[in-house]
């Protein structure tokens, strides 16, 4: 939690984003995006991702249209200065746990996610999802606080 913490502090220092506005600008790293696909993507709701993609254009990180078929539907995209920003961010943390868990032996790492699963077990944890921070991958793979915080429906389709 320490880390976290740590890690979202200096987010802020270093880019000005918070965790959740750089989840997002990762979402969008690779092209347009609907709103609505965006918060399946990062698991909050359309309202959530909605206001942090307020902040977001206010800060010209992002920019938006509506689709010229269904004008209903409605894209974000990173602007030039957003791409910028993106590409100063520091690697997201668990990226960081990712490699460090990567370096270990086989031996070390079932045993850890042993110990893992064991805690969530005693917690009776183990339907919970993570958290919308966290990549949705198979550890060996590479994966991609404050005014952003998941409203009670984001937290609430979590448990």
């Amino acid at each position: 939690m320490r880390a976290t913490d740590l890690y979202s502090k200096n987010l802020k220092k270093r880019t000005g984003l918070t965790t959740p506005q750089l989840v997002i600008l990762l979402a969008l790293e690779h092209g347009e995006l609907t709103v609505s696909t965006i918060a399946e993507r990062v698991s909050l709701s359309v309202a959530t991702v909605t206001a942090i993609l307020d902040r977001l254009e206010r800060q010209v990180l992002i920019s938006r249209r509506r689709s010229d078929k269904d004008r209903r539907r409605v894209y974000a995209f990173l602007t030039e200065i957003g791409k910028d920003r993106l590409k100063n961010a520091p690697t997201a943390l668990q990226h960081e746990f990712i490699d460090a868990f990567s370096a270990l032996d086989d031996w070390e790492q079932n045993f850890i996610t042993a110990a893992f699963q064991r805690v969530a077990r005693m917690m009776n944890a183990e339907a919970i999802e993570a958290s919308p921070l966290l990549a949705v991958q198979p550890i060996t793979e590479s994966a991609t606080s404050g005014e952003d915080e998941p409203s009670s429906t984001d937290r609430a389709q979590k448990a």
